[in-house]
């Protein structure tokens, strides 16, 4: 190994180790004493209910582990958005989990909360999968009540979803582990079953001291709304369990009963690891992100005995485009080529960036795939589209259109990864989070922004020095390099990869070794919906 592999290898595993600190953190919930009041009261957290649901030794494909990482410090945070999301395994059947975690705010719904409930609802409903509510909430979190209340993407969504789902033949369980107040009563009652757990579950629209203040009767919480109640009494819940075990024990009976599911029927052989060592994909990848390198040696140490079947070599060469398995499953890749490329012409292209030749092969290879109904994964690492007069003459936007729309009516499930650069409307090219990938996932080596934070700062200094000046200020050599520094800063961090997977617009950081396990469940899952509808571009000019 040469000297620039050890220098790439050793700067991605130390964000890698820094990614595994970050995670060990955000899986403290509130903290170690929270947690040991929860123990206190005979509860399991949020973590430990997921753990012991799911079968032992399978796999857990977590959902928004960084939600909310760095968002509303000024009341002391909300780690993971304050509950626990993902895909996993109950009696070998495949689920989505939402597990409420107690510990940050008593589970209270903050906006990235009902954010990531929703992700996790849509998750479920695009892949027809189970859905299992580990339910343990005091509601919504009042001082910020304007952000989650009324809007369509709010709290009330994730009920109109219940209703939904249910429709569709989605299963639905909830278990009331703890808390369960107000509109957050109808989740687990408008799910198909519901069990509550005796003397920590409880579930009603008001609790005993507004009922007290609203109409006079006083009432203690238990009687009103806990699990003799409503297991007894009203007849609002199906089951009472003594503890939370038992609670989820009896999950995983219900599970145990269920039918077989309809299949999409994507193509999977026995499952093959590459032939090339994955590991050297961490000295592969530049640490200097503007230095060129050859995406195809990450695709070899990523797809099944390193085979990849190229469609359309020769052409397009920005893109790389082609055929392979990923542990066992057929896909279709569309990956931004990073070594600086000779056209047809003669000409060279810059690497990373996506030119028209590339965006009409990428476009023909998408409808291709759906033709074939084989799965699509986008590798990203994209400056953008080629710009200048060159590229406008000859057609850059339509053709960079064709790809658009080839890839936005895809009725193949479409799974991202973020290794690199993902900048503009290359992001968008590239199946970006607008675009409905099944998942989005981000290597800790990813940036995400409208351009490089070199090129924006550079731009946003141009723009405020002349608002200066208009205003007749003078600014001098020094004042205008330390304004450069502040936006170049403030632009750095919202390019990283953590203040993307905060806000949702990637479902977690992975460890690149992590990127065929995403792939392999994300089309496990996608294989519980069968595709209903034909594959349609529409209008596309050519």
């Amino acid at each position: 190994m040469d000297i620039e592999f050890n220098k790439n290898e050793d700067a991605l595993k130390q964000l890698v180790f820094q990614l595994k600190n970050r995670l060990s953190k955000v899986h403290l919930g509130g903290g170690e004493k929270r947690i040991q009041k929860e123990h206190a009261k005979g509860k399991m957290t949020a973590r430990e209910r997921v753990d012991y649901l799911l079968d032992e030794g399978s796999e857990f494909l977590e959902i928004g582990a960084f939600a909310g990482e760095g968002m509303y410090q000024e009341v002391g945070g909300c780690p993971s958005g304050g509950v626990v999301t993902g895909i996993g395994y109950i009696k070998g059947r495949q689920c989505v989990v939402v597990a409420n975690d107690a510990t940050v705010k008593a589970g209270a719904w903050f906006p990235i909360t009902a954010k990531k409930n929703l992700r996790a609802q849509e998750v479920s409903i695009e892949n027809k999968l189970p859905i299992v509510y580990l339910v343990d909430s005091a509601g919504v979190f009042l001082p910020m009540q304007n952000e989650i209340f009324p809007d369509k993407e709010h709290f009330g969504r994730m009920f109109r979803n219940n209703a939904v789902m249910s429709s569709m033949g989605i299963v639905q369980i909830a278990a009331i582990m703890g808390s369960c107040v107000a509109g957050g009563a109808y989740l687990p009652i408008m799910s198909d079953e519901a069990l509550i757990v005796e003397g920590t579950g409880s579930v009603f629209l008001a609790g005993s001291y507004l009922v007290k203040s609203a109409i006079g009767e006083t009432i203690d919480n238990e009687t009103l709304g806990g699990a003799t109640t409503h297991s007894e009494i009203s007849g609002v819940t199906d089951y009472k369990c003594k503890d939370d075990k038992e609670a989820l024990d009896h999950i995983r009976n219900i599970f145990d009963k269920m039918g077989d599911f309809d299949k999409a029927g994507f193509n999977r052989v026995e499952p093959a690891a590459p032939e090339l060592d994955e590991k050297e994909i961490y000295g592969i990848l530049p640490a200097d992100r503007v230095k060129p390198y050859d995406m195809m040696d990450i695709i070899k140490r990523l797809v099944d005995n390193s085979e990849f079947e190229p469609y359309k070599e020769l052409y397009g060469q920005t893109l790389i485009c082609g055929l392979a398995r990923i542990d066992g499953w057929a896909v279709g890749i569309v990956a931004n080529q990073r070594k600086i490329m000779k056209s047809k012409k003669g000409e060279m292209q810059m690497g990373g960036v996506i030119y028209s030749d590339s965006a009409d092969k990428a476009a023909r290879f998408i409808m291709n795939c759906n033709q074939k109904k084989i799965p699509l994964v986008f590798l990203q690492d994209v400056s953008g589209f080629m710009v200048g007069s060159k590229s406008e003459h000859g057609g850059i936007i339509k053709d960079g259109a064709k790809m658009v729309s080839a890839m936005s009516n895809s009725v193949v499930p479409k799974f991202t990864i973020l290794i690199g650069n993902s900048y503009g409307a290359g992001n968008y090219a590239m199946c970006g989070k607008a675009y409905d990938p099944r998942l989005i996932y981000s290597w800790p080596t990813a940036q995400l922004a409208v351009m490089s934070g070199a090129a924006a700062a550079k731009t946003l200094l141009q723009i405020q020095v002349s608002s200066l000046k208009a205003k007749g200020e003078e600014i001098t050599p020094e004042a205008e390099q330390e304004l450069l520094e502040r936006i170049t800063d403030k632009y750095n961090e919202e390019l990283s990869p953590y203040y993307a997977a905060a806000r949702l617009w990637v479902d977690g950081i992975i460890d690149p070794l992590e990127t065929r396990k995403v792939i392999s469940m994300g089309i496990e899952a996608a294989n519980h919906a069968p595709i209903e509808k034909p594959y349609n571009v529409g209008v596309i000019q050519t």
